[in-house]
């Protein structure tokens, strides 16, 4: 499908802080390159127009470029640079946040047989595909309400629902699927993601973590891998690294005040793994960031 009107769908209505009068829906303009950024990946659906981008989730690296999409199911902490910039020709990106309730009514509403079958396994969750036909189609016509305030309040929620059903029943649906079933393993990994997300600077045993998701310590393990590509103490480290360095642009001068927070008692610790992670000592990434306004990576893979 021609992505020309995707495109100029997208740099007429890119702003600042990436939001647009449809609920959910994301617009990114990035128009020069920058150097590799952590984030979190929220659960969306990105397609890119224009560009391309490399995001790292542990020791896996996605790429995707024009014409491709990418699903993040779960909310886990990435390393994201937009490529293949060039002046006068910015990065665009069209994102879609998901929600697990809208998937599970499309499930719910599907008839007998009209969803292929979920393959045995637990999904990655980040995964990328070339975009097909129908789903730019739907795309463009959902960016095209942003024209028509008159129509957007009807016709939006339709589009999105059909933008999930091309998901559900495309390439990565099992993923998708997965995404909107309360049992399935990527929604109890999902949970436990949610908790050492939430008590990130507290320590924690796997076991009880494993228990908490509803599985055996052995499953939980290998489905938290699968997911994340990260162990649960590793997927800690992530977050805790990620929550200090948005402290520090904020609190250069208290770099021990900083780890202690996020759960470092020993500084020294702290200040290795924090200069192993993002390049530099904490106190002197803290001045970049705040020399620099704190520039953050965009949530929109």
């Amino acid at each position: 499908m021609d992505l020309t009107e995707l495109r100029t769908l997208l740099a007429r209505h890119a702003r600042p802080d990436w939001t647009t009068a449809i609920d959910g829906v994301l617009i990114s303009r990035v128009d020069r390159p920058d150097p590799p950024a952590p984030s979190t990946s929220g659960t969306v659906l990105a397609v890119i127009a224009q560009g391309a981008k490399r995001l790292a989730l542990g020791n896996r690296v996605y790429e995707y470029r024009a014409g491709q999409y990418l699903v993040a199911s779960v909310d886990l902490p990435v390393t994201g640079q937009f490529t293949q910039i060039d002046p006068g020709r910015p990065a665009l990106g069209f994102g879609l946040t998901l929600e697990p309730s809208a998937v599970a009514e499309l499930l719910l509403e599907a008839g007998p047989g009209d969803t292929p079958r979920t393959a045995g396994g637990t999904p990655s969750g980040i995964v990328v595909s070339d975009a097909p036909a129908a789903l730019l189609d739907a795309v463009v016509r959902l960016l095209r309400l942003l024209d028509e305030p008159r129509d957007r309040a009807v016709l939006a929620p339709l589009i999105t629902r059909e933008i999930l059903w091309r998901l559900i029943t495309g390439e990565q649906g099992a993923t998708v699927r997965q995404f909107g079933l309360a049992d399935s393993s990527l929604s109890h990994v999902s949970r436990a993601v949610r908790w050492i997300r939430e008590h990130y600077a507290q320590p924690f045993r796997v076991e009880d973590v494993a228990r908490l998701s509803g599985m055996s310590v052995s499953a939980f393990y290998r489905n938290f891998q699968a997911v994340t590509a990260m162990s649960p103490i590793q997927f800690q480290k992530q977050i805790r690294l990620q929550e200090a360095r948005l402290l520090l642009a904020t609190r250069p001068g208290d770099v021990t005040g900083v780890g202690l927070r996020v759960g470092y008692d020993n500084p020294s610790q702290f200040s290795r793994e924090y200069r192993r992670q993002f390049g530099a000592p904490p106190s002197l990434d803290a001045t970049r960031l705040r020399d620099s306004a704190g520039a953050s990576a965009a949530v929109l893979p």
